[in-house]
């Protein structure tokens, strides 16, 4: 039996993942599929990088912009809307292409999830309610009284994995590290090519900076103010997106304008860091694209896709 193919597109932000993907999507009648894990939210496109509106017009985009902020999207929920946009491409005859650079998601749809049960709604407010009450610091203590594994390998400023722990165990009576040795199950039958386009590391710096500097003349500080005034519960993903609580700061006229653009500038780098290590360390790529997008690289990434597609096994 020939599997159906699958296309992923992973690299750090700003490494210029969207701009290949609709090039390829349009030369290949493909459908953009979203594996970013704050592009998923309806709010903040600008500060997310959400695809331009020609750009969605141009070809199908999916999971972009589809979930209220105010709820947590788990890389399963995430994992069972991929899948079915993934089906309707194939469906519909057209070449899946995943997109996006959060890890977590990407390794959890093509080798699965821990099995771990679906936890109780009231027992994840629970959590984030305590979280709230007692802040990170003595969330942190509590957890390493409770569950001392999974506080070591937590820092006390990853609240919504803190809070993940926490959770967990209070719902299963099993730790979130016991929970992950477990064999993974569900991943998504399919054949994969993954390309990780990984630019020089002084290359990416600077488009991170340019496109943060871009996102603030397209009206990121207006956007980070009104999506602040809504108050949503600080450990909430949608809080964590890159440059909110900087130009936040700045809005609240804590910080001058200059300030929190070079401070959230240098989040944006760090981030970008930290994906390219994963992505070469665990990414599972069977090509890295070791440059800047440009389009000399175009028409032999064009081939390969070509090649994988004519060439089922």
């Amino acid at each position: 039996m020939t599997l159906p193919p699958v296309l992923v597109l992973a690299g750090p932000t700003a490494s210029g993942k969207s701009a290949l993907a609709l090039a390829l999507a349009q030369a290949e009648d493909g459908v953009v599929i979203n594996a970013d894990s704050m592009q998923v939210y309806d709010a903040l496109p600008i500060l997310t990088a959400q695809p331009p509106e020609a750009a969605r017009e141009a070809v199908p985009h999916r999971l972009y912009g589809c979930l209220d902020p105010a709820r947590p999207c788990s890389a399963a929920q995430w994992v069972e809307l991929a899948r079915a946009e993934i089906e309707a491409a194939w469906h519909g005859g057209r070449l899946p292409i995943v997109v996006g650079g959060t890890g977590l998601y990407l390794e959890s749809l093509r080798q699965g999830l821990s099995p771990i049960p679906e936890i109780p709604a009231a027992i994840r407010d629970e959590a984030r309610a305590r979280l709230a009450e007692i802040g990170n610091e003595a969330f942190h203590d509590e957890l390493a009284r409770r569950d001392p594994v999974m506080a070591a390998r937590l820092p006390p400023g990853d609240s919504q994995r803190m809070a993940r722990a926490w959770e967990v165990l209070a719902a299963t009576g099993r730790s979130l590290a016991e929970w992950q040795t477990v064999p993974r199950q569900g991943g998504l039958a399919a054949r994969w090519l993954t390309l990780a386009l990984l630019p020089p590391r002084e290359a990416l710096r600077a488009a991170c900076d340019g496109r943060f500097a871009a996102m603030v003349a397209a009206g990121a500080v207006e956007e980070a103010e009104a999506f602040l005034a809504r108050g949503l519960d600080p450990a909430v993903p949608a809080m964590k997106v890159l440059g909110l609580r900087e130009l936040g700061a700045a809005a609240r006229g804590e910080l001058a304008l200059a300030e929190a653009v070079a401070a959230a500038q240098a989040a944006t780098r760090a981030y970008a860091k930290r994906q390219v290590t994963w992505l070469r360390h665990r990414g599972g790529a069977d090509t890295v694209i070791d440059a800047q997008l440009s389009e000399s690289l175009l028409a032999p990434i064009f081939a390969k896709i070509r090649q994988f597609r004519l060439t089922p096994v």
